[in-house]
């Protein structure tokens, strides 16, 4: 399957108005990539319109909320009027609600479902048919690990995370039934440091924190453009990802025993908030168009990002441990 190089691609990025959806849209602008942005607040749609303007890209704007088919529908329609097609789709939008599951009401655990689930599939609705017409493109989900192992106290983002991975399986097999050269990306980052844990409504007292170590954002984006040219299944962010993907699958019950122990602490800061404090549940918050999150002294580099963005290289790796091992294996033999 060929993708198109970014400069030469349509790319439409929904929910790009803060944090890696920022991220993302701004990187693929100033790469040369033609970008339709979606949000839910103009003010903050415009801030990113000049951001991208400042850095010679382009970005057209287009307001949407993602649990109504047909306002995500019409970005689609805008980006094809505007531009003449789709390559690139990338989703983004979610919103969280940290507290234990009995203090989470069903509107509210309704609500989540609808942004980070339904509205996901509402976008892969909206761009199939235009991806179809064109004869290939990407498909860029935004999951995270939670997709693979859910956290204490996220009960309802932890299973729109695990919702999005059962589509996308689902919906990956019948592309390739159809012999459609659309490639179906999961992105599953560990912990980002973005305004998520500002924007979450939170029943803990305090503003939430994640489980360190945290990553930039900019990785995640770095990720998403990497698959946009690249097909891939699933793309991991941060090593952590990826040791809490090794560890789920080598025993969920250690991986039980590790976040009984720190899954509550962790995920507390020392900065009081309340649940009445503005949070994105239902609305966006007006002045919040930042990348990056209040955890920037917790940020760590990601090795494995690296490794896994040039293939030839990780199984070369692979291969050698491997030859290395039976090398030995084989000495040991011989000296017996």
């Amino acid at each position: 399957m060929q993708l198109k190089p970014i400069r030469d691609q349509v790319v439409v990025v929904v929910g790009a108005t803060s944090g890696i959806g920022r991220a993302v849209a701004l990187q693929f602008a100033t790469e040369g990539a033609k970008v339709m942005a979606s949000g839910r607040n103009e003010a903050k749609l415009a801030s990113l319109v000049d951001e991208a303007r400042s850095l010679q890209g382009e970005i057209t704007p287009t307001i949407a909320e993602v649990t109504d088919f047909n306002q995500v529908n019409a970005i689609a329609d805008k980006a094809v009027a505007t531009y003449g097609r789709i390559d690139t789709w990338v989703h983004i939008p979610g919103t969280g609600l940290f507290a234990p599951f009995d203090q989470i009401t069903p509107e509210e655990f309704k609500r989540i479902i609808e942004v980070d689930l339904l509205g996901q599939a509402y976008g892969a609705m909206a761009a199939l048919p235009h991806l179809k017409r064109e004869g290939r493109g990407a498909l860029i989900h935004m999951s995270s690990i939670e997709g693979r192992r859910s956290l204490p106290l996220q009960s309802a983002y932890g299973a729109a995370k695990h919702g999005i991975e059962g589509f996308l399986e689902a919906l990956r097999v019948e592309l390739q039934h159809e012999k459609i050269p659309i490639s179906v990306t999961s992105i599953r980052p560990a912990v980002i440091n973005t305004p998520f844990w500002n924007n979450s409504m939170t029943r803990l007292g305090v503003k939430p924190a994640g489980i360190p170590p945290y990553y930039d954002p900019r990785l995640v984006a770095d990720a998403v453009l990497y698959t946009a040219t690249h097909p891939t299944r699933d793309f991991l962010v941060g090593d952590a990802a990826r040791v809490i993907d090794a560890l789920q699958r080598l025993s969920p019950a250690l991986v039980d025993a590790i976040l009984l122990q720190i899954g509550f602490p962790l995920q507390r800061s020392d900065d009081p908030k309340s649940e009445h404090d503005p949070n994105n549940l239902y609305e966006p918050v007006p002045d919040q168009t930042r990348i990056d999150g209040d955890y920037s002294n917790m940020v760590v580099p990601s090795i494995l990002d690296w490794v896994d963005k040039n293939p030839v290289l990780k199984w070369g790796a692979v291969a050698g441990v491997a030859a290395i091992f039976t090398l030995t294996q084989g000495l040991r033999e011989g000296s017996r």
